[in-house]
């Protein structure tokens, strides 16, 4: 989002002379958990403030999972582990998001996120310490802090790129988060690496890290992405075919004996009764191409072909070429469309045409085209605000200058279509939930299922609860089911 510039005669030496001072200003520093030298552009303070950016767009694009228990469990957990690491006086962070993928990340500077995906999927607080003991060891490890800088010193070398897709990225904000466009990938050493650390943080706990063979089968049995593919633990995780085996190594290579280490199963199952499976549909949902949001009760349509992203804040879509965007978010403080619009076209640097009062189906709105100057170049596009409840909505679409008259029909069907919605089907709408049950006599998974259905898929559940349908599982063992909510969604 930011850029520096520097003019030099010829841009070639130019950029050659300041890859060489920055790479001998900076020198090689000694990683603080594994006593390795790692080339390093960035000083912990950087790192730090890093990653507290980050954190405040991805929390305001994901949000916390509401539950204050849930939350201060993940918050004890990490807490504890990172006080025992190699950087114990890191500004550290530990959140629950309310994200359904199977999936944790951490952000330079020691800002580490679980999504409630993953805690559905794990079967001990043991599991969940391993989870975030190996975030712990990234951070620690400083690889998202070493690979930006790797990062950094590459596009030195070859540019920004495409300056439109960089400008609406940054336009776009947190968007650009949910849409993946930021995103730190680890390679097989770094991953070994933050196994063996995080088997030495849980293992300080008092957690017993053989736990940890249990994550590794859950992350290659549950599909995590939105699309059903591959987990999105391995978007940032990459997933060796032997990881079991390789963390059976390193919790051998310890020499120690773990049995009587703890691992709270029971606890940590109890303590997900009631949690939110899958979509919340009460955050909004889409049907194809359209978006429906039950409790502000509107509904929207986005251009075909479009990738869209729900987040707490905003709705939106990114063109297929990344051209164009468009994005609803609620005008807080906004009491009226007009002032809304007002505000809006008196931005420096944005000037409005067509400014005009309109009618969207039924509800009071002002519209315009607008025309404004970036450093990366001009943009062009159309903005709306529409009173609807107690709200004030905006939507606005964009694109840069030159591709505005490819995208301008897609942008003006997709704010035009906003509309109020009436159906109890799409109103009433409730997410599934997690059910703890204790086992009254011995059974198999497939009888558990047949004797509390679950809405949905029998292998879903075999997942979750990682067992198969004809094991034979002993009286009073906890087991999860997914009730359903009410409504059609």
């Amino acid at each position: 989002m930011r850029s520096i510039r520097k003019r030099v005669q010829d841009p070639v030496i130019g950029l050659a002379l300041l890859a060489y001072t920055l790479l001998f200003a900076s020198g090689c520093a000694v990683n603080p958990a594994t006593g390795q030298r790692q080339f390093m552009l960035m000083s912990e303070s950087e790192e730090i403030e890093t990653g507290r950016e980050a954190d405040g767009s991805i929390t305001e694009s994901l949000g916390l999972y509401d539950s204050p228990e849930l939350q201060a469990t993940v918050t004890r957990i990490g807490q504890d582990l990172a006080s025992r690491s190699e950087r114990p006086a890191l500004p550290w962070s530990f959140k629950l998001v309310d994200d359904p993928i199977v999936n944790a990340f951490a952000l330079p500077g020691g800002f580490i996120f679980i999504t409630r995906g993953i805690m559905a999927s794990l079967n001990s607080e043991a599991e969940l310490a391993g989870v975030i003991g190996h975030e712990i060891g990234h951070v620690t490890a400083r690889h998202s802090a070493s690979q930006m800088s790797r990062q950094q010193l590459q596009q030195i070398g070859i540019g920004v790129g495409s300056v439109l897709s960089s400008e609406v990225a940054s336009a776009a904000g947190a968007l650009s988060a949910g849409l993946g466009l930021l995103n730190l990938r680890y390679g097989r050493g770094d991953e070994s690496q933050s196994d063996e650390l995080g088997v030495r943080y849980m293992s300080r706990a008092g957690y017993d890290p053989n736990s940890l063979t249990g994550v590794f089968q859950t992350l290659a049995l549950v599909g995590g992405s939105r699309d059903g593919g591959p987990p999105e633990w391995a978007s940032t995780h990459p997933d060796p075919v032997n990881r079991e085996q390789d963390i059976r190594g390193i919790i051998a290579a310890t020499g120690q004996d773990f049995s009587e280490y703890t691992r709270r199963a029971d606890e940590y199952l109890r303590s997900l009764n009631g949690l939110t499976f899958g979509q919340d549909p009460r955050e909004g949902f889409f049907e194809e191409r359209t978006f429906f949001h039950p409790d502000m009760a509107f509904a929207l349509d986005f251009p075909v072909g479009w990738t869209t992203v729900n987040q707490k804040s905003q709705v939106g879509a990114i063109s297929s070429d990344e051209t164009a965007l468009v994005v609803l978010t609620v005008e807080a403080g906004e009491s009226s469309a007009e002032g809304a619009l007002s505000t809006f076209l008196s931005q420096v640097d944005v000037r409005g045409s067509d400014s005009r009062r309109t009618s969207i189906n039924g509800l009071t709105g002002w519209r315009a085209f607008f025309a404004a100057d970036t450093e990366a170049g001009g943009l062009r596009g159309a903005v709306l605000f529409v009173e609807h409840g107690d709200a004030v909505f905006q939507l606005v679409g964009y694109s840069s200058a030159a591709q505005w008259g490819a995208n301008e029909g897609a942008v003006s069907q997709t704010i035009e279509s906003f509309r109020p919605v009436t159906d109890p089907d799409v109103l009433g709408v409730e997410p599934a939930r997690i059910e703890i049950v204790q086992l009254d006599s011995r059974m198999t998974l497939k009888q558990f299922i047949d004797r509390y259905p679950s809405s949905v898929s029998d292998d879903q559940i075999a997942r979750i609860n990682r067992r198969t349908l004809d094991e034979s599982i002993p009286a009073g063992t906890l087991l999860k089911r997914v009730a359903a909510g009410c409504g059609s969604a």
